[in-house]
């Protein structure tokens, strides 16, 4: 299977555990990995049959930054959930990075893998 991605997709949004993230937007980083078949449009060159990535790219900001979460596991989870339900992905590999999250750390996040 072949793979169509998205990396460093920058959402803004209310995401944290601690009061003081409660009352700010944070920038969480999302890297999408999708299965898809790209020979039918590969060989046809149509637009129709390939994934369309800005419209994934769109309901993916759209979704995360209009609602607030405790957890990237929670958006993760979710959102794994819409994308795989919405378009014609196989298989999702969704990594959620938070910047800063830890201070001694250069980044944090999960990845999650969703047939």
């Amino acid at each position: 299977m072949d793979t169509v991605f998205i990396q460093g997709l920058k959402a803004t949004t209310t995401i944290g555990v601690y009061e003081h993230e409660r009352n700010i937007k944070q920038t969480l980083i999302i890297d999408l990995e999708m299965s898809f078949d790209n020979r039918p449009p590969g060989q046809s060159d149509n637009f129709s049959h390939a994934l369309d990535y800005e419209a994934i790219s769109r309901r993916t900001l759209s979704y995360t930054e209009s609602n607030k979460h405790y957890l990237i596991e929670a958006v993760a989870e979710n959102l794994s959930r819409i994308l795989l339900e919405e378009f014609s992905i196989d298989k999702l590999v969704l990594t959620i990075s938070k910047p800063g999250a830890v201070s001694t750390a250069d980044n944090i996040g999960v990845r999650i893998v969703r047939p």
